[in-house]
């Protein structure tokens, strides 16, 4: 009997631990579903209505990149620009589109050689941005979410 009773006993404190409920809330639940989050990859690239007939995700977003510098490119070219030396340079223009599919100019940079013989050529750049067609933003699990991407501009100018 006193062997049953200790084993009863030990028994009793050793399953206390089973009846401990943990309770979890959603914003725990939403913490370690944001950490699985991959955030430097969308399921779907920004793009232009001329990209949505690429099939895959990586032709879409080259051709997002392309049709944007195309635009910059011919705009800059409409421009005349008087240079005193040649200029070989690639500027780095970051942007971000927002889930309404709004591009906004967020930073430009220039060489300073490049600046020196073209001072307006952040506003030629800014400018060139004016006519875009419409944008159709970046999508994350079914989200249309906002997204940053840098675009190297090559500048030749003789």
């Amino acid at each position: 009997m006193k062997h049953l009773c200790l084993f009863f006993g030990f028994l009793l404190l050793v399953s206390c631990n089973y009846f401990d409920v943990k309770k979890t809330t959603s914003e725990a639940i939403l913490n370690e579903e944001l950490k699985t989050f991959n955030w430097s990859e969308v399921d779907d690239y920004p793009t232009f209505d001329v990209c949505n007939n690429k099939s895959s995700k990586e032709e879409k977003k080259n051709c997002f990149q392309m049709t944007l510098t195309k635009i910059i490119t011919s705009k800059i070219q409409n421009d005349t620009i008087t240079v005193s030396q040649d200029i070989e340079d690639t500027i780095f223009m970051k942007f971000q589109i927002s889930e309404k599919g709004i591009l906004t100019l967020i930073n430009v940079q220039v060489d300073s050689l490049t600046s020196a013989e073209i001072p307006n050529i952040e506003s030629l750049l800014s400018n060139s941005l004016d006519s875009l067609p419409k944008i159709y933003p970046a999508i994350k699990r079914g989200q249309q979410v906002k997204t940053a991407f840098t675009l190297p501009i090559i500048v030749s100018v003789n």
